[in-house]
């Protein structure tokens, strides 16, 4: 088993299912009485939405590196952020200290090629959707990417921050998701789960094509080093 570190609270929503999940897949690989060796650096997320919103991108990868360097010092062999917008960080953070960081692009890439798809819908943060810092590791991972119009971004967005960050599920938001999906996608065109707090309203139950929740794809491949 190795020591990893998680970088969470972004939302905490999200982050205590990365917890359950990560747990439930070692202790289903592993079976016993097997459980993660992780170390929860959890950040206020109120500062970390602040800082999104006013674009204060260096507060924010002075937190994240911080939270980083609490983990390796926790002897973590390697680390993961629990949130898609704060990959943003990740160069920053690989300047500064050596520990190996499981991207959740490429966790996901792969299991949208396995799955034989090229071609897929990405929902998350505004910032997220427009910026290059995902969708171009995608695209370098072989995954054609497309976004909704500004419109639909910002429902997607108001949901995530309004709603979903706060643990509130509303049937009339999760209709207006699943509208804006089937507008893009199709059988040979997936929908990526973007945003570490879609899972918690989007189910792959709920629509007849390719869904991939980064929160579950990122949570295995954490896992799944975690005991090698």
């Amino acid at each position: 088993m190795k020591r990893f570190g998680l970088i969470g609270g972004m939302s905490w929503e999200s982050t205590k299912e990365y917890y359950r999940l990560i747990n439930e897949r070692i202790r289903y690989l592993k079976g016993k009485h097997y459980s993660a060796d992780c170390v929860l650096c959890s950040i206020n997320f109120n500062e970390i939405e602040s800082t999104i919103k006013k674009g204060e991108w260096e507060r924010s990868n002075e937190l994240l590196l911080e939270a980083a360097t609490i983990l390796k010092n926790s002897k973590a062999e390697f680390i993961a952020i629990c949130s898609n917008t704060m990959h943003k960080c990740i160069p920053f953070i690989e300047e500064k200290i050596n520990i190996p960081i499981v991207h959740i692009v490429d966790s996901t890439s792969n299991e949208i090629k396995r799955k034989g798809i090229r071609k897929a819908l990405l929902l998350g943060t505004k910032f997220t959707m427009n910026e290059d810092f995902n969708k171009k590791r995608f695209e370098m991972n072989g995954i054609n990417i497309i976004i909704p119009n500004e419109k639909e971004q910002e429902i997607i967005d108001a949901v995530i921050f309004d709603e979903l960050c706060k643990g509130i599920i509303n049937e009339e938001s999760k209709k207006r998701y699943l509208d804006i999906i089937m507008k893009y996608c199709d059988l040979n065109t997936g929908v990526i789960l973007g945003c570490t707090e879609i899972g918690l309203l989007i189910k792959k139950t709920d629509i007849n094509i390719p869904v991939f929740d980064t929160t579950e794809i990122h949570a295995k491949e954490i896992a799944e080093r975690g005991i090698l």
